[in-house]
């Protein structure tokens, strides 16, 4: 994974927990954001460019207000995220202007990315920032965001963000030193994974829960995000963020944490799948037969609604859905052809069946979900 001066730049996306920038008195560490400026410093001069994830404006945000906790309403905790941000920003830019490095501030929300040209506009803008020397720092916009357009969590956002900037390494940097075949704090009997070549429902189900009182993830929206990246071809680290120097000794290609790596001789995902992946959370589900799971896993193919066995939620054209097989593994995420009251109905039929039935004439020839608007996961 190490780059040198005169190959083409390499980028590293970082993603920081709040439980990694706020220490157990509340305050934030500026000392590691401080020991992130020199490794950014010394990253680009191996030739590798960074852009910061960073989660922490609500827990930095919170004392500030006088709060004992993190409270609980939507109002407060975007007060918080709104004081805490101007905190976070502020001392990202003091530490890395110390070390002759530009930062720059993003905030986003899923209603910035659902939208196709919004995605685009956003994949432009940290694009540019990158080629002109500046360190992105990206967060979501928690002040604005309700439920409905939240991202929910970082890891989301990080895996999103690593595939905007086309990234070759993104690091998590957490309060735990990489995945365990069970939480290594109930399960003394729990190993150390050092590398992950494919996320199957075993993996899935090892990675437990580790959410902290400051933050909002955990393990398990770790491993989905770096599934996501093994999808799109791009190399995932998670570590502990107290590991010395961890970015730089990836970069200088050392092991460290556990590395998901992605198949390799990957074919290129189009950048629009990649958006349907990301770009929006799922707003339902469809469940299909063990043939359909071949058709389109093996074979590329579209998804027929002959093969769906179940449709979950409510839902319009256009939709994104995940896809689920026999026993609900999620297995790839598409944009629905039909509402959710069309498939219902379809699903399970055979074309003659639905050419024949005049409330579902008009999905006759056409899938549940195309082929091009089908992502299969890694």
């Amino acid at each position: 994974m190490a780059a040198s001066a005169s190959s083409p730049a390499k980028t590293m996306v970082v993603k920081i927990g709040s439980s990694t920038l706020v220490g157990p008195d509340r305050a934030l560490r500026r000392d590691f954001i401080a020991d992130l400026a020199a490794q950014a410093d010394e990253l680009a001069g191996l030739g590798w460019r960074l852009v910061v994830v960073s989660s922490g404006a609500i827990a930095c945000g919170a004392p500030v207000l006088g709060f004992g906790s993190r409270p609980a309403d939507m109002p407060s905790l975007q007060a918080c995220a709104s004081v805490g941000q101007c905190v976070l920003s502020a001392a990202y830019d003091e530490e890395f202007r110390a070390r002759g490095l530009l930062t720059s501030l993003v905030l986003l929300t899923r209603q910035d990315t659902a939208r196709r040209t919004s995605y685009l506009h956003a994949r432009d803008a940290l694009g540019r920032l990158v080629e002109l020397g500046v360190v992105p720092v990206v967060n979501e916009n928690d002040t604005v965001t309700v439920d409905e357009i939240r991202f929910g969590d970082n890891d989301t956002l990080a895996a999103l963000v690593s595939c905007l900037v086309s990234a070759d390494l993104c690091v998590t940097l957490s309060d735990i030193d990489g995945l365990y075949t069970a939480n290594p704090a109930l399960d003394p009997d729990a190993r150390f994974i050092p590398r992950v070549d494919r996320i199957d429902a075993g993996i899935i189900a090892s990675a437990g829960d580790s959410t902290t009182s400051v933050g909002t993830g955990g393990m398990i929206t770790k491993i989905r995000a770096s599934r996501i990246l093994m999808t799109a071809g791009i190399a995932s680290v998670i570590c502990s963020g107290a590991e010395p120097r961890a970015l730089v000794r990836l970069a200088r290609g050392e092991s460290v944490g556990t590395l998901f790596a992605p198949p390799a001789g990957r074919l290129d995902i189009a950048p629009r799948k990649l958006w349907i992946a990301l770009g929006d959370s799922a707003h339902g589900a469809v469940t299909v037969d063990a043939g359909a799971v071949r058709a389109i896993v093996e074979g590329g193919s579209s998804l027929l609604p002959v093969g769906i066995t179940a449709v979950e939620g409510d839902f319009d054209a256009g939709a994104t859905l995940d896809v689920r097989d026999p026993d609900g593994f999620t297995v790839a995420r598409g944009l629905a052809q039909a509402g959710s009251d069309e498939l219902r109905l379809a699903a399970g039929r055979h074309q003659d069946e639905i050419a024949s039935n005049r409330l579902l004439a008009a999905l006759a020839g056409r899938p549940a979900i195309h082929r091009d608007e089908l992502i299969v996961f890694a």
